[in-house]
């Protein structure tokens, strides 16, 4: 049993078809892309769903996840988003920690504020969980295919030309998922027209947190210490979320719920690392 075998099981949507195209070890590799480039993280979540006119209970939960492992492990910590998941992921964060709203807007504009951002904070590694990217015609669309442009600030443009950046994603429609645009629309199950916005390295999952925390698992396991919260947190996070505004993203409702997984099967993912991380005699 592998990291990658614990995040892509009770595949709902048939992300599991793209494993082959990538290498064995996923999770270890972007660990390690991040893990050699200390600094500063960026980390980019939030996907507008648009019968509920609210933003998903994935992603906010696995950004923040991976945030604080990161900060335990001396990166400063810096969170992107648009005003749709700000209010949610705001509620997620410590007080202190550094929230960008980035504006939903025309292209020249999103593009001038990207490089803004990116000159600021000189990041060292950027990372996007559940963040839909650009499809080849410059849209945004859901996995039904629905264009919902006017509902998703353009923040691929902070990953463009970065040397280190890591996309998480479940669906072949989020940032990342460009590294496989061209097999992706050949699995039935899949988006037909997935983003094409590219990142160093990819993880997939069978939910996309779930792809958060098994990133942080990886890290773990090279750092010798484990950076993993427990099943009960994780599960405040996602009661949290719900409770700022968030919807299932199956059932487009304010239920505790994650791509229609319960709060005990999310928590399972959680449990089945632990468990992954104490068999490599990890410390909790």
């Amino acid at each position: 049993m592998s990291i990658e075998d614990i995040i892509l099981d009770h595949d709902r949507r048939g992300i599991s078809k793209l494993r082959p195209y990538l290498p064995a070890d996923f999770c270890d590799n972007a660990a390690a892309l991040i893990l050699d480039h200390p600094g500063t993280a960026i980390i980019v979540t939030g996907f507008y769903i648009l019968r509920a006119h609210a933003t998903e209970t994935d992603g906010p939960p696995g950004a923040v996840v991976i945030g604080e492992a990161l900060a335990s492990l001396g990166y400063d910590v810096v969170y992107v988003t648009d005003r749709f998941t700000a209010p949610v992921l705001r509620t997620l964060l410590k007080e202190e920690v550094r929230l960008v709203e980035f504006p939903i807007t025309d292209e020249v504009s999103s593009r001038s504020f990207a490089v803004a951002l990116l000159e600021e904070v000189d990041p060292s590694v950027l990372i996007s969980i559940e963040r839909c990217g650009l499809n080849s015609s410059g849209s945004y669309l859901n996995m039904r295919g629905i264009d919902f442009s006017d509902y998703n600030a353009m923040t691929d443009f902070l990953f463009i030309d970065h040397p280190c950046s890591i996309g998480i994603g479940d669906g072949g429609n989020e940032i990342g998922m460009g590294n496989l645009a061209s097999v992706i629309p050949t699995i039935s199950t899949l988006v037909k027209e997935p983003s094409v916005t590219t990142t160093t390295s990819l993880v997939i999952s069978s939910v996309s947190n779930w792809g958060g925390y098994g990133l942080v698992a990886a890290m773990s396991r090279r750092k010798g210490v484990n950076l993993l919260p427990s099943s009960e947190i994780e599960s405040q996070l996602v009661k949290m979320a719900v409770g700022s505004g968030a919807v299932d993203g199956m059932s487009f409702k304010a239920e505790y719920k994650v791509d229609g997984f319960t709060l005990s099967e999310n928590g399972e993912a959680i449990t089945r690392l632990h468990s992954f991380l104490d068999s490599e005699a990890l410390a909790p």
